[in-house]
């Protein structure tokens, strides 16, 4: 009779024997073009992500069961059972692995809930680099992409990071080939959140009474402005689908746009489904001073200054 297969068995030892940290970016979407309601209940997507140098950090260690605490953003607020995007991600590892489902897990959030930058996302990629190093499964990050896409739209991106063509429901992930260049953002925060299944009915709502904008349609000038590496040229094609769904449903979110543009950002848009929005700055210092004016105008809840692209969720 085969012995039967224990934690401490050596399939178990092969992985790290330390606390595995892993940190993984917020995202924006540069271009956010919204097409059709599909059979399978998504949109068609056709996006520009851009990984940005905001962070949450995942802990993963050895255990007996697995187990999720957190601090930070969203503490008391965000459920820490199995309807987690990092308990899902790291059960779906484990299914794809076979491997037990065993770790603790400690999430220290930087990113905003339901803020329209992927926090829930960021989280789930860095559930399955951070297990994967904790278990030893040795998956590729195409094998952790392909698991990913099962988990949310955003969350291939993450495990990559950088700037990224997301097609399908935004799952489908192209690297953007073009010289490295460092963009500067500013980033307000909004109080409260947004739900993004919300904001995709309202978009159709809006569509549907003629009350919408023209859809975006092609990402071709947005990607010729990333290869010029012009502040001025890509603050003149940035540009998001949802932004007229987030504005219905928190007009405020108008007040912010105008401040940051009246504070010197190139310009401003709403990030993904929202509520935060998102200023391009010509350089480092020009974010900083546009961070400052916002906190003064006192119109979100906190404004940070950002770079990018930056790589997805890595082992720090």
């Amino acid at each position: 009779m085969t012995e039967a297969w224990r934690p401490d068995d050596e399939d178990e030892r092969r992985g790290a024997a330390g606390p595995v940290r892993v940190r993984v970016p917020a995202k924006v979407n540069l271009h956010l073009g919204v097409g059709p309601l599909r059979r399978d209940g998504y949109h068609e997507l056709n996006t520009v992500y851009h990984a940005i140098s905001i962070y949450d950090e995942l802990t993963a260690r050895r255990g007996d069961t697995l187990a999720l605490t957190m601090e930070g953003e969203g503490t008391g607020e965000l459920a820490l059972d199995d309807t987690n995007l990092i308990i899902r991600a790291a059960h779906a590892l484990a299914g794809y692995a076979g491997v037990l489902p065993h770790a603790r897990l400690h999430l220290r959030k930087q990113i905003p809930l339901a803020g329209g930058l992927a926090g829930g996302s960021a989280d789930a990629a860095a559930a399955l680099v951070a297990c994967d190093a904790l278990w030893g499964t040795g998956l590729s990050r195409d094998e952790l992409a392909g698991i990913a896409a099962d988990l949310g739209s955003d969350v291939p991106f993450l495990i990559y990071g950088g700037t990224a063509l997301g097609t399908g429901r935004g799952e489908a992930v192209s690297p953007v080939l073009v010289r490295p260049t460092t963009w500067h953002w500013v980033v307000a925060i909004a109080d409260g959140g947004l739900s993004t299944p919300a904001a995709y009915r309202e978009l159709d709502r809006l569509r549907d009474s003629g009350a919408a904008g023209a859809p975006l349609g092609s990402t071709d000038a947005l990607l010729g402005a990333l290869r010029q590496r012009d502040p001025r040229v890509l603050a003149r094609t940035l540009g998001n689908d949802l932004q007229d769904a987030a504005l219905a449903m928190r007009p405020t979110l108008a007040d912010t746009l105008k401040a940051g543009e009246a504070a010197g950002a190139l310009t401003g848009i709403v990030s993904g489904s929202g509520p935060t929005c998102v200023f391009l700055a010509a350089d480092a210092a020009s974010a900083e001073r546009i961070a400052a004016e916002l906190t003064t105008a006192g119109v979100c809840r906190q404004a940070r200054v950002a770079h990018g692209p930056v790589a997805g969720a890595r082992i720090s």
